[in-house]
């Protein structure tokens, strides 16, 4: 799983999987652009993935036109050319019906999905070009049923569903389009989304870990691994699946342990 000389873009890169994933990917060899709405964590992320070449630092919302659009401009100015698109960029909500607004509906499924699609529709024919892959970063959640778990779990139902859709659309053209979902992991998205102090985020995790038959949470490391060989050739014949990085959740009834933490935070 070599990437040496192959450019790849990585939203939302600035923390957790994102991260990771781009820390994956230099150590691999990769050419970077990577992504997130947060200079300093940005610029943290690039001092820490810079090997031979420093990647491309694009501090961008891409839940706008213009930060999509500023995005894909900066990148090809840079490399000419793109690789391997890993859509990773995300933002959640703990709501429900009663209890949420359209302005926060508006503000997930204008990052988790618009954002997603305008970047994919922008950057699809340099990727035909290349003959290149798009990972997409869902959730467990989009499968999942839990109370609290609007609007968030609905972008990553239309994530997965995207996934297919463009893997059919694309594959007679060359270009292969794969998800990862996640199950519990590490990470100071949920901590934020949850609002949990570091305390409570460590009790959390524990009690979340037993009722997964593993019998532990993921590490984003665990999730830029499954990344990183989807988009290797080693995958080149692996298009429009949704691989589960979860330690087995859903196969269990403990699953319904988990949805006991979930409603209690």
């Amino acid at each position: 799983m070599n990437f040496k000389n192959k450019v790849v873009l990585v939203t939302g890169a600035g923390a957790g999987i994102g991260k990771a994933i781009a820390l994956l990917f230099a150590e691999r060899g990769a050419r970077l652009a990577i992504v997130d709405r947060n200079a300093q964590n940005l610029r943290a992320a690039a001092d820490a993935c810079a090997k031979d070449e420093r990647p491309l630092e694009i501090v961008a919302d891409l839940s706008t036109d213009e930060g999509c659009e500023k995005t894909v401009k900066e990148t090809l100015e840079r490399y000419g050319r793109l690789d391997v698109l890993v859509n990773n960029a995300g933002v959640g909500a703990r709501t429900d019906l009663l209890h949420t607004d359209m302005a926060i509906f508006d503000k997930v499924f204008n990052t988790n999905v618009r954002g997603v699609y305008n970047l994919t529709r922008l950057l699809a024919p340099s990727l035909i070009e290349t003959k290149g892959n798009i990972v997409n970063i869902s959730s467990v959640m989009g499968t999942s049923v839990l109370v609290g778990g609007l609007p968030y779990s609905m972008t990553k139902a239309a994530l997965d569903h995207f996934t297919r859709l463009i893997a059919l659309e694309l594959a007679p053209k060359g270009v292969r389009v794969n998800a990862v979902s996640p199950g519990v992991t590490v990470s100071e998205f949920v901590q934020t989304v949850t609002g949990m102090s570091d305390g409570q985020y460590s009790e959390y995790l524990a009690n979340m870990a037993l009722g997964i038959p593993m019998g532990r949470v993921c590490q984003p490391e665990h999730v830029a691994k499954m990344v990183v060989f989807l988009a290797s050739e080693d995958c080149d014949l692996v298009t429009g699946t949704v691989v589960k990085v979860d330690g087995g959740v859903e196969l269990s009834v403990e699953s319904n342990h988990i949805k006991e933490q979930f409603k209690k935070k």
